[in-house]
């Protein structure tokens, strides 16, 4: 069955908790959950549309990653996005689009990034769309509800009559369940962005600030979360959050890495010297010797060292590998 070789190749990359209830490299509950809605779409002969709120903006520490703009560690996210969709198109000849609903706009001003940053990123990742060829992917973000509006309405006019007050959050944290990950997730996300250089407060003061932060972000994402519903409600939902095991998302691993919530815009592309690349921080990969390249005249990625090797890394003349152009 074509649906079934369809929800196949996404759930190879599921993006799961550790304590999920998933089994299995592919999750035999979450394939049965999840092939339904591809089948209904595949019913009407038409492309299969999906939906990844994600690639929001940088984060703000320069600990965590390269500069404000989208890098190598966006772009091979990118290709993998591109690459998932051409191999459903293999099983599924009208083939699937997904649509990247860029939720930076929404709770960049929580997270100490610019509205200015936040264009900027949008208008860059856009370009690196164009520049490698992705012809399955296209950007969605808060500015395209109301074009013109000004930033800071249009966060007003999203939260209005959408998503739950921060303290029906913190009384859904408190009884436990599929919340607890993400709110702790998100916790430690906005403690380390907060973690900037030139901070002079206590290490308590910063946590009580990002939890009560956390809830912010929870609370507009899912404001998010219920306006892209209303607008593509036959769409097919992504998140690149880790899922529980059969529920409405399918969670998305966008990168080999050993962190399960880290993402490219809390990270940096680091080449792994096998053909491979994977995310880590900035500081741990400079603290592991590895060396930074730059492309189209911007930081773009680290190669750690060769076994063997004084730390002396040859790149191409454009800075990139092969294998990431």
């Amino acid at each position: 069955m074509a649906a079934t070789k369809v929800i196949r190749e996404v759930l190879e990359h599921h993006r799961r908790l550790r304590t999920g209830g998933c089994t299995g490299r592919v999750c035999p509950r979450c394939l049965r959950h999840h092939r339904d809605a591809i089948a209904a779409a595949m019913a009407r002969g038409r492309t299969i549309e999906f939906l990844l709120p994600a690639f929001p903006t940088k984060s703000p520490n320069p600990a965590k990653v390269l500069g404000p703009l989208p890098d190598l560690a966006e772009e091979l996210a990118l290709r993998f996005l591109e690459s998932l969709c051409e191999r459903i198109a293999d099983a599924y000849p009208p083939g699937a689009r997904i649509r990247i609903c860029s939720d930076g706009r929404v709770f960049n001003d929580l997270i100490g990034v610019s509205d200015d940053n936040v264009t900027r990123y949008v208008h860059e990742l856009n370009r690196m769309i164009d520049r490698v060829g992705a012809t399955h992917l296209d950007q969605f973000t808060l500015d395209d509800v109301c074009p013109g509006d000004d930033h800071a309405q249009l966060r007003t006019r999203l939260t209005a009559g959408r998503g739950p007050h921060p303290d029906e959050l913190r009384a859904e944290v408190r009884r436990g369940g599929d919340l607890v990950h993400m709110y702790r997730g998100i916790t430690r996300f906005m403690l380390e962005d907060l973690s900037v250089p030139g901070y002079t407060g206590s290490r308590a003061a910063l946590q009580r600030r990002s939890r009560e932060l956390a809830y912010g972000v929870i609370a507009r994402s899912r404001a998010w979360d219920a306006l892209l519903a209303e607008l593509f409600p036959d769409a097919v939902r992504l998140s690149i959050h880790p899922q529980p095991c059969s529920t409405r998302k399918i969670g998305l691993l966008l990168a080999d890495t050993p962190d399960t919530w880290l993402t490219p815009w809390h990270s940096a592309a680091v080449d792994t010297g096998d053909g491979r690349f994977t995310l880590m921080k900035r500081a741990e990969a400079e603290a592991a010797g590895a060396r930074l390249v730059t492309a189209h005249g911007r930081p773009s990625h680290f190669v750690l060292p060769r076994p063997g090797t004084t730390g002396h890394i040859p790149v191409s003349a454009t800075g990139a590998p092969h294998h990431a152009r």
